[in-house]
């Protein structure tokens, strides 16, 4: 299945790293890390990418890819969506240190208008910004109210606004000088299960659709000039990848053998990418509920390390 997998799109560092197999396996500049998390069935994975062979071999920058993996999110739980905010503002405390001490952006990529892209935009929503607060009253009430410096923006998409999201993110840079910048991005996996159950935290920053093959400007440290901390969740897959999954548990029921069943699903994808199911993606049916939970439990979790 290696070839087939490794070919799937897939913005988590933790689904490339599986695809070299057990978590025993040893990749060269590459670390795995897993603990289990407060909660039901609640896993927190941290890949490090520690050099440049292990950022070839995972394809990806180096850096810390932490993954929390929660299949209640998607249910109307809120105790429990409380407690996955709770561990997202804890996990984001370890990234960036006390972020009540920084000048903070936090930048909302996606299409308000496509709800599996509304991500960045609806988390947005509910964020309390301080900034203009702290200008009018001044440091004293900062400290008084133990507050973060908080600006956000609702950045859009290309087809909107014309602008690379990396153009309108320097120009506001430029003006308002953040420390740091927390961009939120929707995300592709390959696996169905993961869709809206995860959500990938990392300092590496962000290249705006890689996951379905519409790369824009990477959002990095080095193309806006200061830290960027990204925040996805999962919410497409690629269409080829559900129909190789299905393919696969059926040959193995057969009884083919795995290096029957990998060779046919290579076949299989290869001619999928020479057709229109390439350029596919599934979304699940409750995305737009599934979006308005999500969303907030982000926009808690970093109210929750901005103040207080």
């Amino acid at each position: 299945m290696r070839e087939q997998v490794q070919s799937a799109r897939t913005d988590l560092a933790l689904e490339v790293r599986e695809t070299f197999g057990e978590d025993d396996v040893e990749i060269r500049g590459v670390v795995l890390e897993r603990d289990k998390g407060k909660g039901k069935g609640v896993e927190i994975s941290r890949v490090i990418i520690q050099d440049e062979s292990g950022a070839r071999a995972m394809g990806k920058p180096i850096g810390t890819y932490i993954t929390i993996e929660a299949p209640g999110l998607k249910e109307s739980d809120e105790s429990f969506q409380e407690s996955i905010s709770v561990e997202l503002a804890k996990q984001l405390k370890k990234l960036c240190g006390n972020l009540r001490e920084k000048q903070v952006l936090v930048a909302g990529l996606g299409n308000r208008a496509a709800t599996p892209d509304a991500l960045g935009p609806l988390v947005v929503d509910n964020l309390f910004v301080t900034r203009h607060l702290i200008r009018e009253f001044g440091p004293e009430f900062r400290r008084k109210h133990r507050l973060a410096d908080v600006s956000a923006a609702a950045i859009g998409v290309m087809g909107q606004t014309g602008m690379e999201s990396g153009e309108i993110l320097k120009g506001i840079i430029s003006q308002t000088k953040p420390e740091l910048v927390i961009v939120i991005d929707a995300l592709a996996a390959r696996s169905v299960e993961r869709l809206n159950t995860t959500i990938q935290i990392t300092d590496t920053g962000i290249c705006p659709g890689s996951g379905i093959g519409n790369n824009r400007q990477a959002l990095n440290k080095e193309s806006l000039g200061t830290q960027v901390i990204a925040i996805g969740v999962p919410t497409v897959v690629d269409a080829a990848t559900i129909v190789g999954d299905s393919l696969e548990r059926f040959l193995k029921m057969q009884g083919f053998s795995a290096e029957e069943t990998q060779r046919f699903l290579a076949e299989v994808y290869r001619k999928n990418q020479e057709e229109s199911i390439a350029n596919l993606f599934v979304t699940p049916g409750n995305i737009d509920e599934a979006m308005k939970q999500i969303s907030y439990t982000i926009s808690e979790a970093l109210n929750d390390c901005f103040a207080g």
